[in-house]
């Protein structure tokens, strides 16, 4: 298979079956196979694993479409509070926040076609400091992490073209200092994936996939210097997770049928490696839960069916496996908490518990789908814990909030996102500051309280 029809497959399947689910977010297949074609799917997690996740892209891909916007709104049992501070607002930073936002404490850290990182405060929207693209800033990635007072994100290592002319510019691991804006340290990466399976934080660390494709090292989070490293053999991918700080890798061989899967831990202080088990077949790693992470795999000889099994697995290596069955063919999937919320292409979505493998409710998602023909994706949805409120946003602006234990609708409201973007411009994005939303289309950022429960 070409790298060309295997960026195909991808688009057509796993436009919800994240390879980087440890933090799940959206539009997997663009950071992948973005920027010129360079970032290739085989760079980003390996043939097997990409054979593994379309098997099961009929349960977790794209398929139909629909609303459910007749549903009766009833109140929420709580109320939504507005964070200290905070006023609704909206901005357009052009060229500030196209490639998406994380929200850390009251700021939003974004990327954009003109900056690698932007600091713009959650409570008024007001820009705060920027760190200038080398060279352009057309991919889908933004920061990925901020932790004592640093911000970890991406930009690109070269703004020079090769000698025949082309641009094969490579990405840095970048550390910037929160409070000016100042760049840190940089370390080049071996490849072009930018995915949360590229770095993450761990206790102590920065943990990288560097300096080869094969490699994963432990960097001082103050100096990027390298404190330890883990390498696999050839032929292996690793998947990667993070629980309570400390690492694990899921491994499993780079064949179409892999025999198993090995969850292996990584001292945070060392990097020596334990193996805490081994499960059958091709595991794809869907996201982490508490001090357990959740994987998920064909079940039986139903390979490209909707039959799966979900299986949680702790830090100390005990497991839990169940069969799961969408119900319907999902638009996208994320593990939030305890729950594995779906939407389906029928506009239903559902809460299936992670704990007693039992599906909680389905109801109307409350917002209009896009069409399975087109590439803008459905954003993640988010939890408000606090509420017991798990919202989501459609590409047109739709908002809808449904409640946590029973799926009812409690709040809708529509938000104008502008002019509607290309995939490479970026999908929409729904992030939660405290109980305030945050809506980002391109460079457009709306802020805004959900008035449930009061």
């Amino acid at each position: 298979m070409t790298t060309e029809r295997v960026e195909e497959k991808v688009r057509e399947t796993l436009n919800a079956v994240a390879l980087d689910r440890v933090r799940a977010p959206a539009n997997l297949v663009e950071q992948v196979v973005r920027r010129r074609s360079r970032r290739r799917f085989s760079q980003a997690a390996g043939a097997a694993v990409a054979v593994a996740a379309i098997s099961v892209g009929a349960v977790f891909g794209f398929g139909g479409g629909g609303t459910g916007h007749d549903r009766p709104v009833r109140p929420a049992a709580s109320p939504a509070t507005p964070p200290e501070g905070w006023e609704p607002w909206q901005s357009s930073s052009p060229g500030a926040s196209e490639r998406g936002c994380l929200v850390d404490g009251s700021a939003l850290y974004c990327s954009g076609s003109e900056y690698d990182t932007a600091k713009i405060e959650a409570n008024t929207g007001k820009r705060l400091w920027t760190v200038k693209v080398n060279r352009e800033g057309d991919g889908i990635d933004h920061p990925f992490a901020v932790r004592d007072g640093v911000v970890y994100a991406y930009r690109n290592h070269t703004a020079e073209n090769a000698p025949d002319g082309d641009y094969a510019g490579g990405t840095d691991l970048m550390a910037v200092d929160a409070d000016t804006g100042d760049v840190l340290w940089k370390v080049e990466m071996p490849q072009d994936d930018r995915t949360a399976q590229a770095a993450m934080l761990i206790d102590g660390a920065v943990l990288a996939n560097t300096p080869s494709v094969r490699t994963m090292s432990a960097l001082d989070p103050l100096t990027g210097k390298e404190k330890w490293r883990h390498t696999w053999d050839k032929g292996t991918v690793c998947q990667r997770a993070v629980l309570s700080g400390v690492p694990y890798l899921a491994c499993l061989q780079d064949v179409e049928k892999p025999d198993a899967t090995e969850v292996l831990r990584l001292d945070p202080a060392t990097g020596s490696a334990t193996k805490i088990a081994t499960l059958p077949g091709g595991q794809q790693l869907m996201g982490t839960t508490g001090d357990r992470m959740v994987l998920v795999a064909a079940q039986g000889e139903s390979e490209g069916g909707k039959d799966l099994r979900l299986t949680t697995v702790s830090g100390s290596g005990e497991r839990v496996s169940r069969p799961y069955r969408a119900v319907g063919a999902p638009a996208t999937s994320e593990v939030i908490g305890d729950r594995l919320i779906s939407v389906s292409w029928q506009g239903k979505a559902s809460a299936y518990s992670l704990t007693t493998g039992k599906t909680l409710w389905t109801r109307p998602v409350g917002v209009e789908l896009p069409s399975q023909e087109t590439m803008p994706s459905l954003p993640s949805p988010v939890v408000s814990a606090g509420q017991g409120v798990v919202y989501f946003l459609s590409p047109t602006g739709d908002l809808s909030g449904l409640d946590l234990r029973t799926g009812e609708q409690v709040w809708r409201d529509h938000v104008d996102l502008g002019k509607e973007r290309l995939p490479f411009g970026g999908s929409p994005q729904l992030l939660l500051y405290e109980d305030a939303l945050v809506v980002r289309n391109g460079s457009t950022i709306v802020s805004l309280l959900p008035r449930v429960g009061g």
